[in-house]
């Protein structure tokens, strides 16, 4: 089974980035932790801080992938394209967030993904993408 995590813009950041709501694990070394819970699974990950890179990569694994789980930060509560891409691939995605952005500004509560993903994790801290890929198993 092949699984991709796409992470957007400031994720690159994570372990140094606002560590009293991120946490204080660098994604590199989470990733590592993941790949040896799941040995089993083609684990793959991207990150970009660009909408267009993301949008191509979900376009990209969208119709060869068994499952996508997606972070868009940001890009989230602003990106149409990113959402549409996500309605038009066939392999199923999960939209993830590590902290709980309905308790967080008010326009972080509005998502241009949801209405096209498979679900929604979120609040969870890194383990909202270990839920995720539960999710496909």
């Amino acid at each position: 089974m092949k699984i991709i995590i796409i992470n957007g813009p400031n994720l690159n950041l994570l372990g140094k980035r606002e560590p009293e709501i991120y946490g204080g694990k660098t994604f590199e070394t989470y990733l590592h932790e993941l790949r040896a819970k799941f040995k089993t699974l083609e684990l793959d990950y991207f990150q970009s801080n660009v909408e267009g890179e993301l949008i191509n990569k979900i376009q990209e694994v969208g119709f060869s992938y068994d499952g996508i789980v997606l972070n868009a930060a940001a890009y989230t509560h602003t990106s149409l394209g990113i959402g549409d891409a996500v309605k038009a691939v066939s392999t199923p995605v999960v939209e993830v967030h590590i902290s709980n952005t309905h308790n967080r500004e008010s326009f972080r509560h509005t998502s241009y993904i949801a209405g096209g993903a498979k679900g929604v994790i979120l609040g969870f801290g890194l383990k909202s993408y270990e839920l995720a890929i539960l999710s496909f198993l």
